[in-house]
């Protein structure tokens, strides 16, 4: 190198082992940095770094090792682990209900939600009998009424004019009626004085074709006389049989018109009644003593014939409505003894009418109760009932779990003697209850 003038032995330039290169370039650097060299060209000679190949093969090669190595290393553990069997799953023991296998009497039931109806003998629905409109609701749901207590007052002008005109027609025909009897018993009459002097002259003539005859006999008159008398007598025996059934005919002709006028009146009678019950209706009342549990209707609102106006039934006769399932209904039959739970205390009943259709996967089932029911009970509270289909002898049974169905195979755990494990295994069951089931 050369600088200023001065030149720098060759020697003098740092040479570096490869062990000491970095610490040889800095010495270089540091020498050329004391002279002003940057004026003037200069040149830097430097020994360069030697390539091993060989270390990079090795390299290379070990990396292969240890891949392998790896690769065979996962490869086992994932074959040890798939090896191990799963370990058992743990559960808190207060989550698990446990029952014992018994032997002995299974009482067969079947459990129902449902809520107590009226009985239907003792529950009057009470329709509206005319067209109407209501004017004044007197009673509200959920009063004692009596059976002459008035609910609602209603109002049809049409109804009051055909009840009045009804009783001016019966009055009317009642009338004709009377003057009809009149008349015929005035000519009856006049028909049996006609048939009286009828009799009168049969009986004057009768009686001289009599006194002739004796006189014709003692030959004081002739006999011409007496055949005439005797024929007089003749003729009025016949005018008096005549007078004597045409008689009997007006009687029963008589008796014929009264008794189609009395029709008429009869039925313009009935009609009478019908527009007076009509328009007592308008009133309307409970009839029966009870309660009321209905009366869906509003001051001014409009009903036609044949709508429901309002409901009584008598709260001391309820049944209870139990809706069992279509699956455990098929047992059911009427007569058998039930037990109703009114939340308030449970009531013995007996089943009395099982519907013949299925709705909504639930079959209707009518308990009629054999007990007083206790207080507070009304319609349309919640009941839960349990109906006792059978009693099985010396049969194997234990608690009903939630799941599974008569007559089939489910997997249950048997603990085992310590009670801190179990096993599953699979149990054949028979008939169910509503706590237990049979198991074989």
């Amino acid at each position: 190198m050369s600088g200023n003038g001065q030149q720098i032995p060759r020697s003098d330039i740092l040479r570096s082992s490869p062990e000491s290169s970095q610490f040889a370039r800095a010495a270089l650097f540091n020498a050329i940095a004391g002279f002003n060299i940057w004026p003037k060209p200069c040149i830097i000679l430097a020994e360069m770094d030697i390539a091993r190949p060989e270390f990079k093969r090795q390299m290379r090669r070990r990396q292969l090792i240890w891949g392998a190595v790896g690769r065979v290393c996962l490869g086992a553990v994932t074959i040890g682990v798939s090896r191990l069997k799963p370990a058992a799953p743990e559960v808190e023991r207060s989550t698990v209900w446990t029952d014992t296998v018994k032997r002995g009497p299974m009482l067969r039931q079947v459990r129902g939600l449902g809520s107590l109806i009226p009985s239907h003998e003792f529950t009057r629905q009470i329709p509206a009998e005319t067209e109407a409109t209501v004017v004044r609701i007197l009673t509200l749901p959920g009063s004692q009424v009596k059976s002459e207590t008035i609910l609602v007052e209603m109002s049809n002008p049409q109804v009051d004019q055909e009840a009045v005109g009804a009783k001016l027609q019966l009055k009317a025909a009642e009338a004709e009626c009377q003057s009809l009897r009149v008349k015929l018993q005035s000519d009856l009459m006049n028909q049996k004085a006609g048939a009286a002097t009828v009799n009168s002259d049969y009986a004057q003539a009768k009686l001289q074709a009599d006194t002739d005859k004796a006189l014709y006999d003692l030959g004081v008159i002739s006999g011409m006389a007496y055949k005439n008398s005797k024929s007089k007598a003749d003729e009025l025996t016949t005018r008096t049989n005549i007078e004597n059934e045409r008689l009997d005919i007006n009687q029963k002709a008589i008796e014929s018109q009264l008794a189609e006028q009395l029709a008429k009146v009869d039925q313009i009678r009935a009609l009478t009644n019908l527009k007076q019950k009509q328009l007592d209706a308008l009133k309307v009342r409970a009839s029966v003593e009870g309660v009321l549990v209905d009366l869906p209707l509003q001051v001014g609102q409009h009903v036609m014939p044949g709508t429901m106006v309002a409901k009584v039934v008598q709260p001391d006769h309820l049944i209870a409505e139990l809706k069992i399932a279509e699956t455990q209904a098929r047992d059911v039959q009427i007569g058998q003894s039930a037990l109703v739970d009114t939340h308030n205390g449970t009531v013995s009943g007996e089943v009395v009418r099982a519907d013949p259709a299925v709705q909504n996967g639930t079959v209707t089932v009518d308990v009629k109760l054999t007990e007083d029911l206790r207080k507070g009970a009304r319609p349309d509270l919640s009941v839960d009932g349990t109906i006792d289909l059978e009693r099985l002898d010396h049969v194997i049974y234990v608690g009903r779990p939630a799941f599974g169905q008569e007559n089939s195979t489910i997997s249950l755990f048997k603990l085992d003697p310590d009670g801190k494990g179990g096993v599953r295994v699979p149990v054949k069951v028979g008939c169910a209850s509503v706590n237990s089931i049979q198991v074989d």
